[in-house]
Order: structure tokens, then C-alpha cells, then sequence
């Protein structure tokens, strides 16, 4: 199993880097963080940064969306950042949430996302694409590569990433959350007459390791929060009681709303909502040992890279603490 660690792109933008270089020489191979350009700092230009401070780190956004940069924007982005360190680069995309909603547009529809993706995966690896009409390439990609890797939970959104994404995004750490989602994506994939074993699965959540429970709680509390936005849009698709799991779906009665300046954050007063049960099913909390075991559970389900969201106030000790696991893992 490959692991990740996933930041938001606060300033200072050096201590971004500093913490990607310290991840990755304690054993993780990916780099992600937040794309939300209002909230935080752009981030494709800490990007250059990360991949010039890292020997074989590859990084992206967790997640871009279709509808903040115009599509040959990003796809040149992309390729840039490829074409100067090594192809070390991996779009994460979905319909959008903070990125969108802080500056007052809806999430993008499926359909939206699906043509974005194989645009952009066509501009940045070279070949020659339809945009708006127009027949685009760009001229000086040369044996570039990006993979598409698309975030969701609802049932059109897994279809739509066994039919066409080179990985599946979980932001969920729920073992029964994971079966369902992993499922449909292996079906959708293999009656597109795609192979599902080519499908990168990566489950991504918040990890705080330690015995103090009761703290970690309320430091990981706002994840549910995050998570429940999407679960609210899905809810009013598809009803409370419709064909997702009502593990994803129950929580959010209480919900009231939620305020964006708070996003990602320890300590989002939009999130009181979150109960004590959701924050140790969508997350890794406890010691060592419950980590490795989670982190097993999910391998076997077909899982192969965990990335961590490290807004908490022990990213260190968490970094350090995951090397062992990573340890573990790989043995």
C-alpha cells in the first residue's frame, strides 16, 4: 500500500513544503492538497516548490474541479510541472465544493466532469482535443503523462469512474463506506469492458495516533463536516432512504449548515452536528495498533494508497508515528 498526506495550502507556503519534504522522507509517496483558491494559496505554485524540494514525491490537488480554471489552464499546468520534474504529478478532480460555494457556484454536473477530465488528460499528455469546439493541442508536451483521478460517493458518480477514471478518491475511512463505493466502481468499470484491477483505489481521512480519544475526536471533527456537505447533496438526490448506505447518509439530520471560513479546520463550529461514532468510522484515530489494522482491513478490500489528512496539532508526531506504521505495512 502507497501513502499520501494531505495539507491545505496555508501560508506561510514554505512550511508546506517543509512538511512534504519531511513526509516523504518518512516513507510517503504522495503529496496532495486542498485546491481552493480563496480559502487558501494556489496551489500549483507551491507544487514547484514541493517537487524541487522532493527527489520522487508526485503531488496534486485533493481535489481540482472543472469549474475554477479553464480547462487548457490546468492541463498546462499539469504539463509544465511534468515536463520539469519527471512526470511526477496526478490531477485529483471532482464536482467542486469550497472552491466553488465561497464564490457562489453550484458544484459542476457529472457531465461536466466527465468531458473535463478527457480534456484535460488529452491537452496534458499531448494529444490533440476538442475544447469548446476547437480543435486544441499542446505543441511542446513531449511523452507527458497525467492520470485522472476522480473523487465521489453517490452511485452516478462511482459509475462515471469505473467508465472513465484512472483512480477512485474515498474521502471516508468508513471499511463498510469503502466496500460499497469500491463495488460499484468494479462494476461500472467491468461492464464498460474496462479491467477494475487498473482502477487506483485511494481511501483518504484524517489519522491522529495517540491514546487520548477523546481529544483526537475534536480535533478530527470537522471531517465529518467536510464530508457532510457532499452527503447532503447526495441526500437530496436521492432521499434518506434511496441506494446509498445509510452509514454515509444518517448522520447529517442534525445538520444545520456550515460556514466555509471554518473548512478542514480542528475546532469548525459547523460541526457539532458530528457525532462521536461518525469521527472513529470516517477516520483513523487511537494508537499504532488500531491504525495498522484499519489500514489492513482496507488492503484487503482492494485499497492501495491511504493519504492523510494532517490538519490537527500534532502533524509531526503523526509523520513520525506513520513511518512505523508505514513500516508495518510494507513488511
Amino acid at each position: 500500500m502507497d501513502f499520501g498526506v494531505v495539507l491545505q495550502t496555508d501560508p506561510p507556503a514554505r512550511e508546506v513544503v517543509r512538511l512534504m519534504k519531511a513526509a516523504e522522507e518518512r516513507g510517503f509517496r504522495y503529496g496532495w492538497t486542498f485546491d481552493s483558491c480563496v480559502l487558501w494559496q494556489e496551489p500549483f505554485v507551491i507544487y514547484s516548490q514541493i517537487l524541487a524540494a522532493t527527489s520522487s514525491m508526485t503531488v496534486g490537488p485533493m481535489v481540482t474541479s472543472p469549474g475554477t480554471r479553464d480547462w487548457s489552464v490546468l492541463a498546462s499546468l499539469f504539463a509544465t510541472l511534468n515536463d520539469m520534474f519527471g512526470n511526477r504529478t496526478v490531477c485529483g478532480i471532482g464536482r467542486g465544493d469550497s472552491a466553488h460555494r465561497v464564490v457562489g457556484k453550484p458544484p459542476s454536473t457529472l457531465a461536466t466532469l466527465a468531458e473535463s477530465m478527457h480534456v484535460i488528460k488529452e491537452l496534458a499528455e499531448g494529444r490533440e482535443v476538442l475544447l469548446r469546439d476547437t480543435p486544441v493541442r499542446i505543441p511542446w508536451v513531449r511523452n507527458g503523462r497525467l492520470e485522472m483521478w476522480m473523487a465521489g460517493y453517490g452511485p452516478r458518480a462511482l459509475k462515471l469512474v469505473g467508465e472513465q477514471a484512472d483512480g477512485f478518491i474515498l474521502q471516508c475511512a468508513d471499511p463498510a463506506i469503502a466496500r460499497w463505493t469500491i463495488g460499484a466502481v468494479h462494476e461500472a468499470a467491468g461492464a464498460a469492458g474496462r479491467d477494475p484491477a487498473g482502477i487506483t483505489i485511494c481511501v483518504a481521512a484524517p489519522a491522529y495516533v495517540g491514546d487520548d480519544l477523546a481529544h483526537q475526536r475534536e480535533q478530527l471533527r470537522w471531517f465529518g463536516g467536510m464530508v457532510g456537505n457532499h452527503v447532503a447533496d447526495l441526500v437530496a438526490r436521492y432521499g434518506d432512504s434511496g441506494p446509498v448506505p445509510h452509514e454515509l447518509t444518517d448522520y447529517i439530520r442534525a445538520r444545520q449548515g456550515y460556514d466555509y471560513a471554518h473548512h478542514g479546520r480542528a475546532g469548525n463550529p459547523s460541526t457539532d452536528f458530528v457525532p462521536d461514532a461518525i469521527v472513529d468510522r470516517f477516520c483513523l484515530t487511537g494508537p499504532a495498533a488500531a491504525h495498522v489494522a484499519r489500514l489492513q482491513e482496507f488492503a484487503e478490500l482492494g485499497v492501495h494508497q491511504f493519504s492523510l489528512y494532517l490538519m490537527h496539532d500534532e502533524r509531526e508526531r503523526t509523520l513520525a508515528a506513520y513511518e512505523k506504521i508505514i513500516g508495518k505495512l510494507a513488511a
